[in-house]
């Protein structure tokens, strides 16, 4: 573990130091909020997994926690470490206090055996030092009222009701469409706590920016179960020929291509509205294939999830893969020795859900690949492809042909994607 300052130490940070935490990570980030705020948000901290660095005078220097999850990956699921809330005093950076901090949360996580670890990266040149590789993409679009979309058999059939967001009453069904919306897609992480839960529907008033209060719509079938939702929120605005205004949606999530159409039909076609912005989508999203005019949009595409390895060989062995393989990775990890070397990868007979199991094992055997744990985070929910990282020089194939089907097979045919940052 990399070494602290002298007098600085690592330590726990109990519930009773939240309020210490917290001013850490508000000079960090540049940030602050007000007691109206703070009183609607709830803290999701696990107090159990959050840690900070202690300067000698007794005061927090630097913060860190995680998150339990249950990380969705192809062919399954696995423990996942959720690195967050990492932030450094402005007048104590440069010391090492990140990298120490770093190098005890892959401990740790490894300690509750959680075989991989994944982020959001406020700063992408940061974490790939560290072994994080950038896993998948999430697409933001900006959609004119009326974009016309392709028509799709039973959204006719569906029924639309809003409301004003409530976090008693709307959670538990926002939920339930979210997990179920969420089935198969890797990186489709849940929200697993009450505090969670109610997070995703809160509505501060500083939040608003002027807009109105968080609506929900929610669409129905004909026995009345909801088969989508979006959080959103309008912001008028009047110009010389007429309304402007903005949609704004906060998350919006469907269970099929009906439910997706009819959803999507109602945010496009809001009175005195002009444009519509979404949340963060897959990069396959149902909606970007049944947008008539695709070049009527106006894409934003950005890093979502970045993901590591702690333990390398149950970290493979715990995902499906698209194709059969037998494949030696040549791996390094100059954080993590233990990942380091030789393993050869496995797949067995394929499954109900057209994976392909794996055993992964160390081995002495020539390499068929050779590459960094970075990179191997980066192919590892099946979002980016291992000939694209050859092509960029970042894999190197030992072996004619185990490149292409090692490709083949990492993949995944859904696109990864997490929907909230954590």
């Amino acid at each position: 573990m990399s070494p602290l300052p002298d007098g600085y130490r690592l330590v726990d940070v109990p519930e009773s130091r939240k309020d210490e935490f917290i001013a850490v990570d508000h000079l960090a980030f540049a940030f602050d909020t007000n007691a109206e705020t703070d009183a609607l948000v709830p803290i999701t901290f696990e107090w159990d997994r959050t840690q900070a660095v202690e300067d000698p005078d007794g005061g927090l220097a630097a913060v860190h926690a995680s998150y339990a999850h249950t990380m969705p990956v192809p062919g399954g699921t696995v423990a996942c470490s959720g690195l967050t809330w990492v932030g450094t005093r402005p007048d104590q950076r440069r010391r090492g206090l990140l990298t120490a901090m770093i190098d005890s949360h892959f401990a740790r996580s490894l300690a509750r055996g959680e075989p991989i670890s994944a982020l959001f990266a406020a700063e992408h040149a940061i974490y790939g030092r560290y072994g994080y590789g950038s896993a998948c993409d999430d697409v933001r679009v900006k959609l004119s009222r009326g974009a016309a979309l392709r028509d799709v058999a039973g959204s006719d059939a569906l029924t639309v009701r809003l409301a004003t967001a409530d976090p008693a009453r709307d959670s538990a069904l926002v939920d339930a469409v979210h997990r179920a919306a969420g089935a198969g897609r890797p990186g489709w992480t849940t929200r697993d706590s009450d505090a969670w839960r109610t997070r995703v529907l809160v509505d501060p008033p500083a939040w608003r920016e002027g807009a109105e209060p968080l609506r929900i719509v929610t669409v129905h079938d004909a026995a009345g179960d909801v088969r989508a939702y979006a959080l959103f929120r309008r912001k008028d605005n009047w110009a010389e020929g007429g309304p402007a205004g903005t949609v704004k949606i906060r998350e919006a999530v469907a269970v099929d291509a009906a439910a997706t159409h009819r959803l999507w039909s109602f945010l496009l076609d809001l009175d005195l509205m002009a444009t519509v912005e979404s949340p963060m989508l897959p990069v396959d999203d149902v909606l970007l294939h049944l947008l008539v005019d695709q070049r009527g949009v106006v894409p934003k595409l950005t890093d979502n999830l970045w993901v590591r390895l702690l333990d390398v060989p149950v970290a493979l062995a715990g995902r499906g893969y698209s194709a059969p393989v037998d494949v030696v990775l040549d791996v390094t990890d100059t954080r993590l020795p233990a990942n380091a070397g030789r393993w050869r990868l496995t797949t067995g007979v394929q499954q109900d859900d057209g994976t392909y199991p794996a055993e992964v094992a160390a081995t002495q055997d020539d390499a068929d690949l050779t590459l960094d744990v970075r990179e191997l985070g980066a192919a590892y929910l099946g979002g980016r492809s291992l000939a694209a990282l050859a092509r960029a020089g970042l894999v190197t194939e030992q072996t004619p042909g185990a490149l292409r089907s090692a490709a083949v097979a990492f993949l995944s045919p859904v696109a990864p994607v997490c929907t909230y940052i954590w």
